[in-house]
C-alpha cells in the first residue's frame, strides 16, 4: 500500500490532477542510502531532494511547491525543476533558419524565445513509467510547429537514482523533420536546504578557461572569452558571493551565464566530462555535476522575487538557489562559432547528465580569500 506522503513531507493527493485528459502525480525515486526524489509528471519537475548533510541528517535541498497547484499557476515563472525544451535558454528574436527556411518561435522573453516559449515540455503532462524504485522514465511527443518548431519529436527522458547517490539523467529524442533541440534540467538547489539562507557562501569551481559574453538581451554576442582575470573565472573554487556585486554583473543581477566546459579527463562512464562542483560550508554537503555537453549555465537566482513559497512556508526570495543547468549555448542557431544543435530526421539525439551528492566530513577549505 502506498504512503499518503513522501519522507520529505509531501502529500500525493496534492499532485493528482486531469490536465488536458492525462492524469498527474507524484511519483518516488530511493536508494538504499537514504536519498529520495520526488517528481510530478507535470512539466517533468524534480519536486524534492533529500540528502544527508555531514552529521547524517537528511534536508530538501532543491526549491519547490507543495502542491501542484502552485506550478500550474505560479506569479512567476521559475521553471522550478523542471526539464527545458524544445531549446533550452534564448534564442534570439524568436527566428532561425533551417535548410533555407525561416522559422518563428514563440516570443516570451521579449524580444527573444526562451526555454522552450510559454507552453515548453516545462508545461506539458508527460507519459510516465516507474521501471523500479530507483528509475523512472518521461515521454512525450511534441508535434510539428509546437511553439514553432518545425517536426514532430519524440522525448524520452529517464532518471536513475545511483547507489552511488547519483540522480543519472539520460535524454533521447528523434523527429520526422529538420528541427533544434537543446534540453536541460532546471533545479534550483540551496544544499543548505529549502529556505535556509542564500547561496552566496556555496563554493563554486567550473572547470571552464572561457565563457560566451552576452549584449543587453542576455544574447550571446558570439565571442568565446577567456575568463581568466574577470568575475567568470570559477576555474578555482570561490563563494558564488565573492564577485557577485561586480558591476559587470548587473544586467543580469548577479550570475546568468554560459560556460565552455573544458574537454576532459573524461570520466570512466563514456563521454561524460567534470562539469562543476558545488560545496556547503554549513552542512557540508557537496554536489559534483558531470555531463556529455559542451557548456553550463550558471545562475545564481538574480529573479527569484519571492512571489512564489517553497515547501519549507518560506517565499523563494533573492538568490535562494543556484541552477547548474548542462546545456548547448545560448542562441546556437544564429551562431556560427557555436556547437551544432540540429537534429535531422534517422538521427537520435542523446545526451547524460549527473548529479552526484557527498558530505564533507569537515568543513571545505578549497579556495583562498
Amino acid at each position: 500500500m502506498r504512503p499518503s506522503k513522501t519522507k520529505s513531507g509531501l502529500q500525493f493527493e496534492d499532485f493528482e490532477k486531469e490536465i488536458d485528459g492525462k492524469q498527474t502525480g507524484l511519483f518516488v525515486l530511493s536508494n538504499n542510502n537514504g536519498l529520495e526524489a520526488a517528481f510530478t509528471n507535470f512539466g517533468q519537475r524534480l519536486v524534492s531532494l533529500l540528502a544527508p548533510d555531514r552529521n547524517g541528517v537528511f534536508d530538501d535541498i532543491v526549491l519547490g511547491h507543495s502542491t501542484l497547484e502552485e506550478y500550474l499557476y505560479p506569479e512567476s515563472e521559475h521553471y522550478f525543476g523542471a526539464i527545458i525544451g524544445r531549446y533550452a535558454n534564448r534564442i534570439a528574436n524568436g527566428k532561425l533558419v533551417l535548410e533555407g527556411k525561416k522559422h518563428f518561435l514563440i516570443k516570451n522573453n521579449e524580444p527573444n524565445h526562451l526555454h522552450g516559449g510559454t507552453r515548453g515540455f516545462h508545461k506539458v503532462v508527460w507519459e510516465t513509467d516507474q521501471i523500479s524504485n530507483n528509475k523512472i522514465e518521461f515521454s512525450y511527443i511534441s508535434e510539428h510547429l509546437e511553439e514553432g518548431y518545425p517536426g514532430n519529436l519524440k522525448v524520452k527522458v529517464t532518471y536513475i537514482l545511483t547507489e552511488n547517490d547519483e540522480l543519472k539523467i539520460n535524454y533521447f529524442a528523434t523527429s520526422d523533420k529538420t528541427t533544434i533541440i537543446n534540453l536541460t534540467h532546471h533545479s534550483y538547489f540551496n544544499l543548505n536546504g529549502e529556505g535556509n539562507g542564500t547561496v552566496e557562501d556555496h563554493i563554486v569551481r567550473i572547470n571552464a578557461d572561457y565563457y560566451t559574453p552576452i549584449n543587453k538581451s542576455m544574447i550571446p554576442t558570439g565571442e568565446i572569452a577567456p575568463v581568466r582575470d574577470t568575475v567568470m573565472d570559477f576555474s578555482k573554487s570561490k563563494p558564488l558571493g565573492k564577485d557577485i556585486e561586480d558591476n559587470q554583473l548587473t544586467l543580469t543581477k548577479g550570475y546568468d551565464h554560459n560556460f565552455v566546459l573544458s574537454r576532459g579527463p573524461f570520466t570512466p562512464d563514456q563521454d561524460l566530462i567534470f562539469a562543476a562542483q558545488v560545496e556547503d560550508p554549513n552542512s557540508g554537503r557537496v554536489l559534483e555535476v558531470y555531463t556529455t555537453e559542451p557548456g553550463l549555465q550558471l545562475y545564481s537566482g538574480n529573479f527569484l522575487n519571492g512571489k512564489t513559497k517553497g515547501k519549507s512556508n518560506l517565499n523563494h526570495s533573492f538568490r535562494r538557489g543556484l541552477c547548474l543547468e548542462t546545456q548547448h549555448f545560448p542562441d546556437s542557431p544564429n551562431q556560427i562559432r557555436f556547437p551544432d544543435v540540429i537534429l535531422k530526421p534517422g538521427r537520435t539525439y542523446r545526451s547524460s547528465t549527473v548529479y552526484h551528492f557527498e558530505n564533507q566530513q569537515k568543513k571545505p577549505t578549497l579556495y583562498s580569500k
